[in-house]
């Protein structure tokens, strides 16, 4: 399925209140507009292979918060991502509602459909809204971009990393785990 946007705009508690859609597990509503979309395989696969990467580390220690899969994530009065990965520097609480708290990284994997949103108006918006962490998974170009801040009180993405298959995904949030980046695409 490709995106598609609905030609009115939405506001947050209106996007908040299609619980009772069965498409609902694939809308965001990015800049007042719902984007429906649907991963594929490979998208797939390396959602899988970050989540069960930082997972391991997370739990190879105490302390190293908690993976989750996608949730929305309330950004702004305009916006509700969902990430393909997030981790929390904590876990949430069991009385966390929807839209939850902003993660301390975000995971987005390139699907055909999103991409033009993943690298526009979501980074965008997660920079302007205080995420310490973004990584944007490019399936078609095997690279991972990295955006982050050097230090919490720093009021933009100030370091932009490409990394490609030859090299390792760190972080500063994330003292002790690497991902090679080639673990993230199929060989050709």
């Amino acid at each position: 399925m490709s995106a598609m946007t609905v030609a009115e705009r939405m506001s947050v508690p209106e996007f908040l209140a299609l619980d009772d859609r069965p498409d609902v597990r694939w809308l965001q509503l990015i800049e007042g507009e719902v984007v429906v979309t649907e991963p594929n395989p490979l998208h797939n696969q390396a959602q899988l292979d970050i989540v069960f990467a930082l997972e391991s580390w997370c739990r190879s220690a105490p302390g190293r918060g908690k993976v989750m899969l996608p949730l929305d994530i309330g950004i702004d009065e305009r916006n509700v991502f969902k990430p393909d990965v997030l981790w929390y520097p904590q876990r949430l609480s069991g009385e966390a509602t929807r839209p939850f708290a902003m993660p301390g990284l975000a995971v987005e994997v390139r699907s055909p459909s999103t991409w033009r949103y993943d690298i526009g108006a979501k980074k965008s918006a997660y920079e302007r809204n205080g995420l310490p962490e973004l990584w944007l998974v490019d399936t078609e170009a095997d690279a991972v971009l990295v955006f982050r801040r050097s230090g919490p009180a720093v009021p933009t993405f100030d370091v932009a990393l490409e990394l490609d298959r030859e090299q390792e995904l760190t972080s500063p949030l994330l003292a002790g785990f690497t991902l090679s980046v080639a673990e993230l695409f199929p060989q050709n």
